[in-house]
């Protein structure tokens, strides 16, 4: 009489194969995501590099920074830089950040202003030269505030802002406003005109369905404005350089230059200024990251 043994049955029974194959899937996607993972850390790294070198060499000393034999990490923390730069005798740097963000905010803010309704009129309107106009206005991203910077300092020493905040306003507001119209342009004629009418018929005006309307739809494409414009008024240097005669109205960027002489170079004050310099924008990046967010997703849900 033949005996059966279950156990040993189901010990020596093969896997499904569809249980194999799902094994097989999953361990492919562990290596992806680590694949990904790994170049994601290796770009995050190169990134951050530079900063990081930027960081430690603010906290040495000059003889540590210019040593034949230099260390990454600093021999000593000397914290005390970040002190002494900001009384040096020739930077006034609280002076010279003041100016920075004077400068920076008022810009974007004209920027703002002017570029807005532009953009919306030209994405909505069809008017006689309408490519031309965004022709030109296109045009004058090519030029850049270096090579105009004489003109610039001859038509300010005419209208008696030569070495004033107005002046930088002016000029950084007039150079980065192009780039602002055409990105909100884009993204206002993304929109489609059925929203506008819809409105319309409701009872709302050009500008209430400008601010209340389309605004919340085109959020991204602002922010993407303020970004650019404020980090590169923030950035700005050439026509600074020129149109800014005293210390304390020149921006950071200006600021920075005063720690490098001809014969010798202040490193660990030029490494301050610039990790201090950088401060305020990831402050605005962190502050307008929610709100990107909450505008790319405006809309996807009825």
């Amino acid at each position: 009489m033949a005996v059966t043994t279950p156990e040993f049955d189901t010990i020596h029974a093969p896997a499904p194969a569809g249980r194999r194959r799902r094994y097989t899937e999953d361990q492919v996607s562990i290596w992806r995501i680590m694949l990904r993972m790994s170049a994601g850390l290796i770009v995050l790294g190169v990134f951050i590099l530079p900063y990081t070198i930027m960081f430690f060499g603010s906290v040495k000393t000059k003889s540590q920074i210019r040593s034949v034999d230099p260390t990454y990490f600093p021999l000593e923390w000397h914290w005390e830089n970040y002190i002494t730069m900001w009384s040096t005798p020739e930077t006034p740097l609280p002076q010279n950040l003041i100016s920075t963000i004077v400068i920076s905010v008022f810009a974007t803010l004209l920027v703002l202003g002017v570029a807005l309704p532009a953009a919306y009129y030209t994405a909505r309107f069809r008017f006689p030269g309408r490519m031309v106009f965004l022709f030109l206005v296109i045009v004058t991203q090519m030029v850049q505030p270096a090579v105009l910077s004489s003109g610039l300092f001859r038509q300010f020493v005419t209208l008696g802002l030569i070495d004033t905040w107005v002046a930088m306003i002016f000029v950084n507001a007039a150079f980065n406003l192009s780039f602002a119209v055409w990105i909100m342009h884009s993204f206002f004629a993304g929109v489609p005109k059925e929203i506008d009418e819809a409105a319309q018929i409701d009872g709302a005006g050009r500008l209430t369905v400008l601010f209340r309307i389309q605004l919340p739809l085109v959020w991204p494409g602002i922010v993407t404005a303020i970004v650019f414009v404020f980090v590169a008024s923030w950035n700005e240097f050439a026509a600074s350089l020129i149109v800014l005669t005293t210390a304390g109205n020149q921006p950071l960027s200006v600021a920075l230059t005063k720690f490098v002489g001809q014969y010798e170079t202040s490193w660990q004050y030029v490494f301050g200024v610039s990790v201090v310099a950088i401060i305020p924008v990831a402050i605005l990046f962190m502050i307008i990251e929610k709100r990107l967010v909450g505008g790319l997703t405006a809309g996807s849900i009825k």
